[in-house]
């Protein structure tokens, strides 16, 4: 078994880069299975700060190999834009980096027509990052979609691009103002620069496995919104879970070694849907502003509240978590007295589960757990976990129990040096 998954837990933001970073240096390949350049991971590198959408955080390690898989869908514009700041920024992506010839792509007329469904949907808008996701996962479920292979028979692409364009223009009309022509020459350019990265990922990942390589995959998103079993409609377009990497990269279950679920030590959320220990007060602005809760794509700022067992408790039975990664436990520095939901109540009714149903969340009154603070005592400071006040190690300890699965690794800061490891991983960590 030489797979290891990291996955966002709850609405995502959580600091899953930091992980696959310092998990790179151990690692052949890393890849990406799902979504587009909609995901934002932020990592810390020998003082340098990297922004990624599209691209794996693996490239920051030179000896790593990079997939963006059959599941994710590439605006092509954007991914070259992106590759060119990492070069700006001394990373070597040469023979580095590629694409599934599976994988679909985002056209700019996607990203219009992403705007013009939002404002159709009015105040029950989804909140979406308006990179044009939802669209092209749309069109590839509805067999209209353009995969990138096709970008390299031109007659069929140029036919296919018009015939998604007129249909787009019949439901909008006028609204949709889009120059086609424009765009199909953009992409005429784009195809022999993009030969190089497109490949059989089928082929390449059998190849890999079957030599045991070591394999990272690098979740986007979270499972709250997965597609299934997020927070639906208030969701992304794709499988954000343990099955999205099955399929997005034709991946055999029977070589995953690990499953880490990566979790904020409180929630955030960014656009609409449900979000109930949201705290619209005091305390959601310290979290915002301590925090610096803002998106790395959209800059929006993040919503911001008390962690949530019963989410993260559903999450743990989908995504199967061997471990959990706990992120930003510094930003609770400061706070006289820390809450965590632990159930959810209806009419004085306590719910088995996380609801399917937003009209019952929209009931629900969370029930607390409450903890002391440790003010006057910082966290970031910790080089081991045993340096960490009491009262944060039994806030970690409490959600590790109430989980039933080891917390690993702790976050008290943005670099790398500010992982703590605990069990399994601080051992792995002294063997290497």
């Amino acid at each position: 078994m030489s797979t290891t998954v990291v996955l966002g837990a709850i609405w995502g933001d959580e600091g899953k880069g930091k992980l696959v970073d310092i998990l790179c240096d151990s690692i052949d390949i890393c890849a990406r299975c799902q979504g587009g350049n909609n995901a934002g991971h932020t990592i810390v590198a020998n003082g340098i700060t990297y922004d990624f959408h599209i691209l794996p955080s693996g490239l920051v390690n030179p000896r790593c190999i990079n997939l963006i898989g059959s599941g994710c869908v590439v605006h092509i514009p954007s991914f070259f834009n992106e590759l060119e700041n990492v070069e700006k920024k001394g990373l070597n992506t040469n023979d580095r980096i590629f694409i599934s010839d599976r994988a679909h792509i985002v056209f700019d007329l996607h990203q219009l027509v992403d705007g013009l469904e939002e404002v159709e949907l009015g105040a029950q808008n989804i909140g979406t990052t308006r990179k044009g996701i939802g669209p092209s996962y749309s069109t590839k479920a509805a067999r209209s979609g353009i995969r990138m292979y096709e970008l390299f028979n031109w007659p069929e692409f140029e036919k296919r691009l018009r015939a998604m364009y007129h249909g787009y223009k019949r439901r909008f009309g006028d609204l949709l103002q889009h120059d086609v022509d424009k765009e199909l020459e953009r992409y005429k350019e784009y195809a022999e620069k993009l030969r190089p990265y497109v490949i059989d990922a089928i082929v390449f990942m059998a190849d890999a496995q079957k030599k045991n390589a070591r394999i990272l995959v690098e979740g986007a998103n979270a499972l709250m919104l997965d597609i299934d079993y997020g927070t639906y409609p208030f969701v992304t377009s794709s499988n954000t879970g343990i099955g999205g990497v099955l399929t997005g990269l034709a991946i055999s279950p029977f070589n995953l070694k690990s499953i880490i679920g990566v979790v904020k030590a409180y929630t955030t959320r960014v656009g609409a849907g449900p979000f109930v220990t949201e705290q619209l007060n005091e305390i959601g602005d310290h979290l915002q502003s301590v925090g610096r809760e803002f998106g790395v794509t959209t800059g929006r700022k993040r919503r911001c509240g008390w962690l949530d067992l019963v989410v993260l408790k559903y999450s743990t039975a989908i995504n199967c978590y061997t471990s959990l990664n706990l992120t930003k436990l510094d930003i609770l520095d400061g706070l006289r007295e820390l809450k965590v939901a632990v159930a959810y109540k209806v009419d004085g009714q306590e719910l088995d589960s996380f609801p399917a149903d937003l009209s019952i969340l929209e009931r629900v009154e969370p029930v607390y757990k409450t903890f002391p603070g440790w003010v006057g005592m910082s966290t970031t400071n910790a080089t081991s976990y045993y340096d960490l006040p009491k009262f944060a190690r039994d806030y970690v300890e409490f959600i590790e129990e109430s989980i039933g699965i080891p917390i690993e690794y702790v976050g008290v800061g943005p670099a790398r040096e500010n992982m703590l490891k605990r069990g399994k991983a601080a051992l792995e960590a002294r063997r290497n």
